[in-house]
């Protein structure tokens, strides 16, 4: 793969086998990024388990205590007094079937996370099949499927993200911003390795942190020493 001139400088900061510290290579991050836009940082956390299995899934969700940086556009699914309080705590969008129509007609995806209330999932599951590959299907497990929409909102809002695996046993989640600097991104980092940590399931035998790394959009992957993550 050919790289720009402005990733192989980057690059050359990075000890391309080395395992850091998670705050010294977060610090490293914010140093090797790039791009003259506000990058985001993701972390990258490969598990010692096996996803086909049921009993080693791993998913839920958590607050970020320093957010992530991006504007999350919330749609809700409720009816009566809950499209109100929906609406009031801050969604972008509450309804019931004219969303449904909306998406299945207009191919409509002006949003980043849908909630839904209890009573209401028999009906989001007639577009199950379009939201489930984009990730956006309500789910109990990341908080998604309440009959709370309001707290639900709140914390989406206020920086709560999903984590989960993917096909490789790999989870992947954004962090943060470069330009919320080093320690606010280690925060955040902290907070989702200890929720991945405490997500451990019973069936996971071996060690459960294989591979965890960090990297902002335009720049250079940073490995992180699974040792020292508490």
């Amino acid at each position: 793969m050919k790289r720009g001139k402005k990733y192989i400088e980057s690059a050359k900061l990075v000890e391309r086998t080395n395992l850091y510290d998670p705050k010294e290579a977060l610090e490293l991050v914010v140093k090797a990024a790039p791009a003259k836009f506000d990058e985001t940082v993701e972390a990258h956390i490969k598990l010692g388990v096996d996803s086909r299995h049921a009993d080693q899934q791993v998913r839920g969700a958590v607050v970020l205590p320093h957010g992530t940086g991006k504007t999350t556009r919330v749609l809700v699914f409720a009816k009566d007094d809950n499209v109100k309080a929906a609406l009031d705590a801050g969604a972008d969008y509450a309804g019931g079937e004219e969303l449904v129509a909306k998406i299945q007609n207009e191919n409509w995806f002006e949003f980043d996370i849908v909630v839904a209330t209890p009573d209401m999932m028999g009906l989001v599951g007639r577009i199950g099949r379009v939201l489930g590959p984009k990730g956006l299907m309500p789910n109990p497990k990341a908080g998604t499927v309440t009959p709370d929409v309001a707290k639900a909102i709140t914390e989406i809002k206020a920086g709560k993200i999903e984590y989960r695996l993917d096909k490789t046993n790999i989870i992947h989640c954004p962090i943060g911003k470069v330009s919320f600097g080093a320690e606010k991104l280690a925060d955040n980092f902290n907070t989702l390795l200890s929720a991945v940590v405490k997500a451990k399931p019973a069936a996971a035998k071996g060690q459960y942190l294989r591979t965890v790394a960090v990297t902002s959009t335009m720049g250079p992957g940073i490995k992180v020493n699974p040792a020292k993550i508490d």
